[in-house]
């Protein structure tokens, strides 16, 4: 009898240490994947000589293996794209007013520089935290227009900023696949606003 109890005892232990090392391993699986983020912070649109410009704050945090990325000289490219939206209850919305910006995060062992790249411009910081508040910063966004974007009239706004993988290596496309460690995305951000009056440009002067 005593053998019995003993027996139940140690079966008991054993499956709840097993439970507790699953629910480790779980937590640090979801810790790892979580790691990685944009979260949008702020928006204003703002109006500037006849056309309209966006600012936006991003907060963005890389995880182990997209730091390990940069380290081995891979370029991440983020895609930061606005759009105003036109909708209209008697027909399909219409999209009015779209910025698409892509810039290149890339590190180089050599200068032991980070380089941010938005077209021909450039610049280096020395650590990886002063590359991404960088990034994080959109100022001064033009907005191209499709046709004349009114004052005061009231359109919904669409705002993300996501990793491009498309712009990665062919061998890291393929691992990016059912991959939650490479997917770095902030969501995309709808609101609806009126747009400001030029008039507001004028009275800052």
């Amino acid at each position: 009898m005593h053998c019995l109890k003993s027996s139940d005892f140690l079966a008991r232990l054993l499956h709840m240490t097993v439970a507790v090392l699953l629910l480790v391993l779980i937590g640090q699986a979801s810790s790892a994947h979580g790691e990685a983020s944009i979260e949008i912070k702020s928006v204003r649109i703002k109006p500037v000589e006849g056309t309209y410009e966006f600012d936006a704050d991003f907060q963005i945090t890389l995880n182990h293996k997209l730091e390990h990325a940069l380290e081995k000289g891979i370029v991440l490219y983020f895609v930061t794209e606005l759009g105003l939206v036109n909708s209209r209850w008697y027909w399909f919305d219409e999209r009015v007013g779209y910025s698409r910006v892509r810039e290149g995060l890339s590190y180089y062992a050599l200068t032991r520089q980070y380089r941010l790249t938005r077209g021909a411009l450039s610049q280096n910081f020395g650590s990886l935290n002063e590359a991404l508040q960088a990034l994080s910063r959109v100022r001064d966004r033009p907005i191209n227009a499709s046709e004349e974007l009114i004052p005061n009239a009231e359109y919904t706004v669409e705002l993300r900023m996501r990793l491009d993988i498309a712009a990665l290596p062919k061998p890291f496309q393929v691992e990016t696949l059912g991959s939650r460690e490479w997917d770095l995305g902030s969501g995309t951000l709808r609101w609806d606003t009126r747009l400001p009056s030029q008039k507001l440009q004028d009275s800052s002067k």
